[in-house]
C-alpha cells in the first residue's frame, strides 16, 4: 500500500495494489475508487481531503 497527499491539489491518492486501473468510479462528490479488470479495489483518491481528514493523517500520507 501507498498513500501519497498532494499539498497543491488537497488530493489524498491510497494505492492498494500495483494492479492497473480499468475503470474510476465516482463514489460520492471528490471520492473516486479505482478498479483492476477483474472489479478489485486497487485504489482510491480523496479531493479536498483537508476538509475531511485529520491534518496529522496528511503530514504522514505527505511524508511517506
Amino acid at each position: 500500500m501507498k498513500t501519497t497527499y498532494d499539498s497543491e491539489a488537497d488530493a489524498l491518492c491510497v494505492r492498494l495494489s500495483d494492479g492497473k486501473v480499468e475503470e474510476t468510479e465516482e463514489l460520492r462528490p471528490g471520492l473516486m475508487v479505482d478498479y483492476d479488470n477483474e472489479g478489485r479495489i486497487v485504489g482510491f483518491e480523496l479531493l479536498d481531503a483537508r476538509r475531511s481528514l485529520p491534518a496529522d493523517a496528511l503530514v504522514s500520507a505527505a511524508a511517506a
